[in-house]
């Protein structure tokens, strides 16, 4: 009540926002009849002052705003005949703070980024646009270019269709750059994996503007990017596990705390995961012949099932992925598009390449990956500009520490949104829909008909057939025509059917004959389960002030209601006493819906926050592995001190070692010592050296005759050769150790929900294994890297050409690392022992218990 009162005298804390913004549009207004008086040559000069000033810090960004926005405006006027807006004024801004803007379909988003890309763009340090996909950055680019050459400023563009690196390093320069949160991603996990700075394509992460934020931000966020090569894991598993899956009988869970579920599995459609039954694991193990599916040997068999069960139960055919040419291919769920070249991983793409009867690719293991979350968090600002970004308000607070404004549009809105219509079955609610559609388009007033699944369109499209409406249908099948198709939504008399990627960046104007027939009609014949998408397919009317007017159509049997609201509802219309082919309408029905997409809204977000949580523990090693290569790829960083550094930690875990287990008179401590240093760095030890020497003074003198060693070999080379030799071999080490790392983490987390079995907490437990397991990547990074250099031998212009096959090899893995995984030629190889075989000191020990135990830890890489 208070809360209320306080708002009607004072507004939201979002109005007070705007108010703070329109006293500045008041003076940005103020300067408008300035420039106008200029011409071309002496706006120019004007904002090249302004620069100037920026660049030599005599005034900040924010004391050349006013002015800034002024002259983008005036110069927007001139090049483009289009005049910002005092609202995309106030948008400019937001973005500029490194907020999200809230600005409704049709109000200008793309306009309205220039003015603060222009503004961060003057102290040359680089802006980045990102959008959804390539048709939108290629277009922007290309029609707000005219503004930003006018002020002398250069635009590259980033296209998946180019992966050269001179065509990205090239677009990187310039000092404005559009692409996609993809190749932006991709491009820094490349980066990652070069053999030189040269080579990089990326410069800093200064200023991002994120188009479309909630969906790249949010959609998209569970889904790491990651850059991956094969296993080599035999893939006849996936096939026995379909066949086994397919003999399985789907049961229920018990409703009383004490009844047992039936059937083999049972289904939790909540939280997408299948519960195999009792008497479903004895069925198992009957059908693949073995006599404990959970015992460590049979492990990959029971994730072969689970994989293969989740394939049939909870992923649907044209809803979830597509066949196209004997391939499946993922749908984004958000967007309804297909992701091309995106694999489900974990073997979940396996598991429906055997259901599907289709070539079973090969199971990838992890070179390079990156959350979107972490990528973009990166850049020193972030900002973002969507239509609907306030129901995701918190997660974006949370997660990035952006803050939403909502910014009003130019014109009131004038659409009509109405109450849900809500039918028993979905047979009625199908009918109800084709019947509105009729009565619409009898009176030539256009149709936009939302479905949330190819399945679905398809459905609706096989009716209107059979009703003889003409009309066109917009799916992950035909994206290609998306925007020619989504221009022609608003003509008089025009039908659409389309799934949740209507209207992306395509603006669906309407002239004053549809408008006078109500404008644009909405029909949403399901409620997603996030209502931001359900916001997006209704602005896709009442654009710019235009008429018009949205439903939603739903059914008890709809997936959202089904699972997460159902029964209340269902409860009502039983009271109600709805007949067959009758609806309710009602404001509190369609609260309740509501209510179910927030449940499923906080799931998801739980979900991404969930991934987060384990990403930033990867993301902490990424870091520091990746600012580690970048100082040896520096040619000022001194590998020698820090190779002679690693000598003597070398020394001293070896001579530790050598003394900890010493556990019977026999044991020679010489004997060991010279096993073990001739067997890694292949030099022999004189007896002599080391008589009557204590530990320490045995660890020095160790130390003294590998320094000594390592001076004579690179004593052949000159100076300059040597250190390129160190730092290549130094860099193939890391990066080989690096990947094998990745791989663990990744079997690691697959397992380690396990743990809450015996009541630990996985996410503890996942620090603390992954804490140990990079510690150990540490430790042998140094030594492992060490050895290569002992046990090398060098030839004449040998730097050079180690230089040339280290580059050629990693440029063909990252070119080729999706398809066909790491190339071998680019693996530096050193004698490993395996863990379980006897330690080669001649303890007696195995290797893992002996020499190949972890040393004594003395800092990250230090």
């Amino acid at each position: 009540m208070f809360f209320n009162v306080f708002k009607a005298i004072f507004g939201t804390k979002n109005d007070r926002e705007i108010k703070k913004y329109l006293k500045r549009v008041s003076q940005i207004n103020a300067l408008e009849a300035k420039y106008q008086q200029l011409n071309d040559e002496e706006i120019k000069k004007s904002f090249a002052d302004f620069q100037i000033k920026v660049q030599n810090k005599e005034q900040t960004l924010e004391q050349v705003l006013n002015d800034v926005f002024a002259i983008v405006r005036e110069v927007g006027k001139r090049t483009l005949n289009m005049r910002h807006f005092d609202v995309q004024l106030i948008g400019g801004m937001v973005l500029h703070e490194g907020k999200i803007a809230e600005m409704k379909t049709g109000e200008g988003k793309t306009l309205v980024a220039t003015l603060p890309v222009v503004l961060n763009a003057m102290n040359k340090k680089g802006v980045h646009v990102v959008t959804v996909n390539d048709y939108l950055a290629k277009r922007d680019a290309e029609q707000m270019s005219a503004i930003y050459n006018f002020l002398g400023f250069s635009v590259g563009v980033i296209l998946s269709e180019d992966h050269s690196d001179e065509a990205h390093k090239k677009a990187y320069e310039c000092d404005i750059t559009y692409g996609t949160n993809n190749e932006f991603g991709f491009d820094y996990l490349r980066d990652n994996m070069k053999f030189s700075i040269s080579d990089k394509v990326q410069r800093e992460h200064n200023f991002v503007i994120v188009d479309e934020v909630d969906s790249i931000l949010i959609d998209e966020a569970r889904t790491p990017l990651i850059i991956s090569g094969p296993t080599n894991r035999t893939l006849d598993g996936y096939i026995k596990a379909n066949e086994v899956a397919r003999q399985m009988q789907k049961g229920k869970a018990g409703i009383a705390p004490q009844e047992s579920p039936t059937g083999d599995f049972v289904v939790d459609e909540k939280n997408r995961t299948i519960i195999i039954t009792e008497s479903g694991i004895s069925k198992a193990e009957k059908l693949f012949g073995v006599e404990n599916l959970y015992s460590l040997d049979n492990a990959i068999l029971a994730h072969q099932l689970d994989q293969a069960l989740k394939a049939h139960n909870l992923f649907e055919k044209d809803v979830h992925y597509v066949l196209r040419n004997k391939e499946i291919v993922i749908v984004d769920e958000f967007t309804g598009r297909l992701s091309e070249g995106r694999r489900f991983s974990d073997g979940l793409h396996q598991a429906l390449e055997a259901k599907e009867g289709v070539k079973i690719q090969e199971e990838s293991q992890t070179l390079a990956d990156i959350t979107f979350q972490n990528y973009f968090r990166m850049y020193k600002k972030l900002a973002g500009m969507t239509g609907t970004a306030q129901t995701e308000a918190t997660e974006f607070s949370q997660i990035y520490n952006l803050d939403v404004v909502s910014i009003p549009t130019n014109i009131p809105v004038a659409r009509v949104d109405k109450d849900d219509l809500i039918y028993k079955t979905q047979n009625e609610k199908f009918k109800a829909v084709i019947e509105e559609i009729k009565k619409a388009n009898a009176k030539g007033q256009p149709v936009l008909v939302g479905t949330a699944s190819i399945e679905r369109s398809e459905v609706f499209h096989d009716m209107l057939v059979k009703e003889r409406i003409a009309h066109h249908v917009l799916n992950a099948k035909n994206h290609e025509q998306e925007a020619l198709i989504i221009q022609d939504a608003g003509k008089k008399g025009a039908v659409t059917i389309a799934t949740n990627m209507a209207g992306r960046g395509v603006d669906i104007k309407i002239n004053d004959e549809v408008r006078a027939l109500g404008g644009l009609y909405i029909i949403g014949t399901e409620r997603h389960e996030s209502r931001r998408i359900d916001n997006q397919l209704r602005g896709r009317s009442g654009r710019q002030g235009d008429p018009g007017i949205s439903r939603f159509y739903l059914s008890l049997e709809d997936n959202l209601l089904r699972i997460f609201g159902g029964d209340r509802i269902k409860n009502i219309m039983d009271r109600l006493g709805i007949e067959e082919g009758e609806h309710i309408e009602s404001r509190i029905v369609t609260r309740a819906v509501e209510n179910a997409q927030k449940k499923v809204e906080s799931l998801h977000f739980e979900s991404r926050k969930h991934l987060l949580e384990y990403d930033d523990v990867a993301n902490e090693q990424r870091k520091t592995i990746y600012n580690y290569r970048n100082e040896l790829l520096d040619e000022n960083f001194n590998i020698q001190s820090k190779i002679l550094k690693n000598i003597s930690e070398y020394c001293s875990y070896i001579i530790s070692q050598i003394h900890a287990n010493i556990e019977s008179e026999n044991f020679s401590f010489f004997d060991s010592l010279k096993q073990k240093i001739i067997y890694e760095c292949n030099i022999e030890l004189s007896e002599n050296d080391f008589k009557d020497l204590n530990e320490i003074e045995s660890e020095s003198k160790l130390i003294e005759i590998l320094e000594k060693r390592y001076q004579e070999k690179m004593s052949f080379i000159n100076e300059q050769e040597a250190r390129k030799i160190e730092r290549i071999l130094y860099l193939q080490i890391l990066d080989n150790l690096w990947r094998e790392h990745l791989y663990q983490m990744d079997i690691l987390k697959t397992g380690i929900g396990l743990r809450s079995y015996n009541q630990k907490d996985p996410l503890v437990e996942y620090k603390k294994e992954s804490y140990n397991l990079f510690m150990e990547l540490v430790e042998r990074i140094k030594f492992d890297s060490l050895k290569l250099l002992f046990n090398v031998v060098f030839t004449q212009h040998n730097a050079q050409e180690l230089e040339e096959k280290a580059h050629d090899a990693n440029e063909e893995l990252i070119a080729n690392a999706t398809e066909n995984g790491v190339d071998e030629e680019g693996k530096a190889q050193i004698h490993k022992v395996p863990r379980n075989s006897p330690c080669p000191c001649g303890s007696g020990k195995k290797y893992k218990d002996c020499h190949g135990k972890s040393g004594p830890k003395k800092g990250i890489l230090a």
